[in-house]
């Protein structure tokens, strides 16, 4: 979807300042979100994709003011009201609802090393062959999905060559609409920052992007 998060290219920010010696989690309760998103992402009700989503669709204002943090609560939030893994009530009330069964956690503290451990590959098998080569041009497709994408706005419609082919990995597109994995190629893609930014670019820059076969055409 185009909204405010696709800010790649964007005017109007100001520049990215790095932190210096950025701490972990800037206070406890940022660590308390992450053990939050992975205990009730263990319940496996969306994926990776649909809780990329759930973030997109936060209201503009809303997305641009939080933190990082803050946008991984509102998230999972919604995501467990949408899954009925939380109820309204309870969310208003900060309380278990007595009316819903006690649910035994997928992922206890035993398990939590084991499960960060294997993480959450995303390569499959497949028999089809690549469209694409290293050297090749490709255009990057002009297309203005209303679901979630990976394919940035500032690149679209313009020129880049294929650097290489990591397999067939799942196709975020549709497994955010909880539509299959579609899995297909994934190449990294370079585009020259003249090709992105105009003649004021530097010459000799570039922008290297892992894109899906399918926000591809060959020239």
């Amino acid at each position: 979807m185009n909204g405010v998060h696709d800010m790649g290219g964007m005017h109007g920010y100001g520049p990215v300042v790095p932190e210096a010696d950025e701490p972990i989690f800037h206070a406890p309760w940022e660590g308390r979100v992450l053990a939050l998103r992975r205990a009730s992402g263990a319940w496996r009700r969306w994926n990776i994709d649909a809780g990329r989503h759930s973030i997109e669709r936060l209201p503009p204002a809303d997305y641009v003011r939080m933190s990082y943090y803050e946008k991984w609560l509102a998230s999972c939030i919604s995501l467990l009201l949408d899954a009925e893994l939380v109820t309204p009530r309870e969310r208003a009330s900060g309380r278990r609802d007595p009316a819903v069964p006690v649910a035994t956690p997928p992922l206890t503290a035993d398990k939590v090393a084991a499960a960060v451990a294997a993480g959450g590959p995303t390569e499959r098998a497949t028999t089809a062959k690549p469209r694409f080569a290293a050297g090749q041009t490709v255009r990057a497709r002009n297309i203005n999905p209303t679901g979630h994408t990976r394919l940035p706005r500032y690149v679209r419609g313009r020129l880049g060559t294929i650097e290489c082919h990591h397999g067939a990995h799942v196709y975020p597109d549709s497994n955010a609409r909880f539509d299959g994995e579609n899995p297909q190629y994934l190449y990294t893609v370079r585009f020259a920052a003249r090709e992105l930014w105009g003649d004021k670019a530097a010459a000799g820059d570039a922008v290297y992007l892992d894109l899906w076969e399918d926000y591809l055409d060959a020239r």
